[in-house]
C-alpha cells in the first residue's frame, strides 16, 4: 500500500486548487454583480434624483391636472337694443364641445362618433384629439339637440362645457351698426367691437375634482360671471327695416351700386335709422363680404352736387346781402378765366329771385349769389355749418370730408365749391346741416347711444348756426323745391309739408381725377317742415337705370322713408 501515497496527496493538492479556482471565480462574479447592482441603483437614484427636482413641477402639474380642472365661466355679453326694445344682438345659452386628447384611447371611433354633431370633418375631428395634449376646442355651441345626443354618448375625453353664443335675432337689420363678434364672442366690427368693454363682462371660473377619466366628481370653489353691460340704441327697429326695405328696391330698380340713408329727429341729433345696402346678416359668417360691413352715411365722403347750395345761399340771407326775394339776372353761362359755367339743363337768362334760384337748382344763380357773399365769407359759412369736420357722431370710422383750406381756393373755386363740386361730404353732415332748418337754425350732431346700462346719456344741444328769422326763410325755399313746380315734386307727402332739395353729382375718377358719366343721386329733406319732426337723407351710388337724377331716383325713396317714419312716431299730419 505505500506505493499508493503520493498519488493520494496528488490528488488532494488538485482538489485544493480547484476549489480556490472556483471561489476566485465566484468572488469575481459576485464583484461583478455588486457593481451592476450598485450601477442600476446609482442610475435609478439620479433618475429620481432629475424627476424630484428638474420634473418635479410639470409631473406635479399633469398628476392635478388629472384629479382637477379649471373651467372658464363665459360671462354673456350685454345685449344691443333698438329704442323700441327690439334684442339686435344678445347672448343664449349654448354648449361648448371640448375634448381632452389624453384621455382619448380610440381616436377614429371618436371622430367617427361625434364628427357631424360637432360640425366638422372626421379627419379634422381625429386631428384636434389626437396626442398628449391636455386641450382641444371642437365646436363653440351646439344645439340642444346634439348637446343631447354627445351627453348620452359620454366618451371619455369628450366634455360639454356651458357658455354662450351671440346671436342676431333680426339679421341684417342695423347690421353694419351693431357688427359682430368672432367665434370666442370678442367684437369684431360695428358696436360689437367699439363698446367691447361694455360689453363683455368679467368671466366667471369653477375649480372641479375629476376622476380619470375626466368625469367630475365636486366642485372645489366656484365665481359666478358677471354679465355685461346692455347698450340702448336711438334706432327706432321698425324704421330701420323699412329704410333698408327701400333701399334695396332702390337699388334693384335703379341698378345701383349703393344706397345709403339717414333718419334722424332734427331737435336732439338722435338717429333713428342709418342704413346701407347690400348689407350683411351678423349670423351668416361664410356670406359675409367685408366691403358690406362699412356704414357708409359716416365713413363715405362724396361730392354733394346740389343739395350742397343750401350753404351760401343761407350764409348770404344770414349775412344780410340777399333775401329770398332779391332778384338778380341769371346768364345762360357764367365765365371765369378758361372755366365756363353752365346749367344741367339749357335755359335762356332769366331774372330770378333767390328763391326761384334755389327752386330751380340753378348752378349759375347760386354762384352769383355766393359772389355776393364773397369768397372768403362762402368758405367761412361752409366751415359753420359743419363741412370739413366730423359730426362727433358716436360710432368709429366717421370722417370729416374733404374742404380746400381759404388759401388754396383759386380764381376758378367760386364756380364749383358753392354748388357742391371740389368738396366732399358725408350724408350725416348733409342731414345735420338740414337738420338746422328744421330746427330754427339750430344744428344738433347725430348720435346713436341712447344708453349704458340705466345712465341715459345727455344729447348734445348743437349750435346756433343761423337764426330762427334765416332759417324760416330757407324753410319757406325749401318747401318750394318739393312743390310742383320744383326739382324735389317726387319728395311730396300727402297730408304734411316737406321741405328739401335734390342733388346730382359727376363722380370722380380716383386715377384720372376727371369727372366720369358715372353719378350719385341724392335727396336730404325733413318733414313736417312746420314744426321739427324727422330729417332724412338719402344717397344712391352710381343708378345706372330708370334715370340718375336726384330728383327721380333718391326723392321717391325719402318719400317712402319719411312718410312711414311719420306715421311710425304718430307725428300727425
Amino acid at each position: 500500500m505505500r506505493p499508493d501515497r503520493p498519488r493520494g496527496r496528488a490528488d488532494a493538492r488538485q482538489a485544493a486548487r480547484t476549489r480556490a479556482d472556483a471561489e476566485r471565480v465566484a468572488s469575481r462574479r459576485m464583484k461583478m454583480i455588486t457593481v451592476a447592482v450598485l450601477g442600476v441603483l446609482g442610475i435609478v437614484a439620479v433618475r429620481a434624483g432629475w424627476i424630484a427636482t428638474v420634473e418635479a413641477d410639470a409631473l406635479s402639474q399633469r398628476a392635478q391636472d388629472q384629479h382637477e380642472s379649471t373651467i372658464r365661466l363665459p360671462a354673456p355679453r350685454g345685449p344691443i337694443l333698438s329704442a323700441d326694445g327690439r334684442e339686435l344682438a344678445v347672448d343664449k345659452h349654448a354648449v361648448a364641445v371640448t375634448a381632452t386628447p389624453y384621455l382619448i384611447t380610440d381616436t377614429r371611433g371618436t371622430a367617427e362618433r361625434i364628427a357631424t354633431a360637432v360640425g366638422l370633418s372626421v379627419r379634422e375631428v381625429e386631428r384636434r384629439i389626437t396626442g398628449r395634449g391636455g386641450y382641444a376646442m371642437l365646436n363653440t355651441g351646439v344645439d340642444q339637440q346634439r348637446e343631447r345626443y354627445l351627453r348620452a354618448l359620454d366618451l371619455p375625453g369628450i366634455t360639454l362645457q356651458d357658455t354662450q353664443k351671440r346671436l342676431y335675432p333680426l339679421g341684417s337689420v342695423a347690421a353694419q351698426i351693431v357688427g359682430m363678434t368672432d367665434d370666442w364672442g370678442v367684437g369684431l366690427t360695428g358696436l360689437e367691437k367699439a363698446m367691447e368693454s361694455r360689453l363683455k363682462g368679467r368671466e366667471g371660473m369653477r375649480e372641479e375634482a375629476r376622476d380619470p377619466d375626466g368625469k367630475a366628481l365636486r366642485i372645489i370653489r366656484d365665481r359666478a360671471p358677471t354679465p355685461g353691460t346692455p347698450i340702448t340704441l336711438t334706432l327706432d327697429s321698425a324704421i330701420q327695416q323699412k329704410t333698408e326695405a327701400v333701399l334695396s328696391e332702390v337699388l334693384d330698380r335703379h341698378n345701383a351700386v349703393a344706397a345709403s340713408a339717414i333718419v334722424m329727429r332734427p331737435d336732439t341729433g338722435e338717429v333713428l335709422a342709418i342704413a346701407t345696402v347690400p348689407g350683411f346678416d351678423p349670423n351668416d359668417r361664410d356670406g359675409f363680404r367685408p366691403e358690406t360691413e362699412r356704414v357708409r352715411s359716416i365713413t363715405d365722403g362724396y361730392e354733394p352736387g346740389s343739395t350742397f347750395k343750401l350753404v351760401a345761399i343761407a350764409g348770404a340771407i344770414e349775412e344780410g346781402v340777399v333775401t329770398r326775394s332779391t332778384t338778380i339776372a341769371v346768364p345762360e353761362t357764367l365765365t371765369l378765366y378758361d372755366r365756363t359755367l353752365g346749367e344741367a339743363h339749357y335755359r335762356p337768362a332769366v331774372s330770378w329771385t333767390v328763391q326761384e334760384i334755389l327752386q330751380n337748382s340753378s348752378n349759375v344763380g347760386t354762384v352769383l349769389v355766393s359772389r355776393r357773399l364773397g369768397e372768403r365769407k362762402t368758405f367761412e359759412w361752409i366751415q359753420k355749418f359743419g363741412f370739413g369736420s366730423k359730426t362727433g357722431f358716436d360710432y368709429p370710422g366717421e370722417v370729416a370730408g374733404s374742404l380746400p383750406g381759404y388759401e388754396d381756393w383759386s380764381g376758378v373755386s367760386i364756380l364749383n365749391i358753392p354748388i357742391g363740386q371740389g368738396i366732399t361730404v358725408t350724408l350725416a353732415q348733409i342731414a345735420e346741416a338740414y337738420g338746422a332748418i328744421a330746427n330754427r337754425g339750430r344744428m344738433v350732431p347725430p348720435h346713436i347711444v341712447r344708453k349704458i346700462g340705466d345712465r341715459v346719456l345727455p344729447h348734445p344741444r348743437g349750435q346756433q348756426v343761423i337764426s330762427p328769422q334765416t332759417a324760416e326763410q330757407m324753410n319757406i325755399m325749401l318747401q318750394k323745391v318739393v312743390s310742383d313746380d320744383g326739382t324735389g315734386r317726387e319728395a311730396r307727402i300727402d297730408g304734411y309739408s316737406v321741405g328739401g332739395k335734390t342733388g346730382t353729382a359727376n363722380k370722380i375718377d380716383p386715377r384720372t381725377g376727371l369727372y366720369t358719366e358715372k353719378y350719385i343721386a341724392s335727396f336730404v329733406g325733413y318733414a313736417p317742415a312746420t314744426r321739427p319732426g324727422v330729417v332724412v337723407a338719402v344717397m344712391v351710388d352710381e343708378p345706372s337705370a330708370g334715370g340718375y337724377y336726384g330728383g327721380e331716383v333718391a326723392a321717391p325713396a325719402f318719400e317712402a322713408i319719411t312718410e312711414f317714419a311719420l306715421r311710425q312716431l304718430h307725428i300727425a299730419p
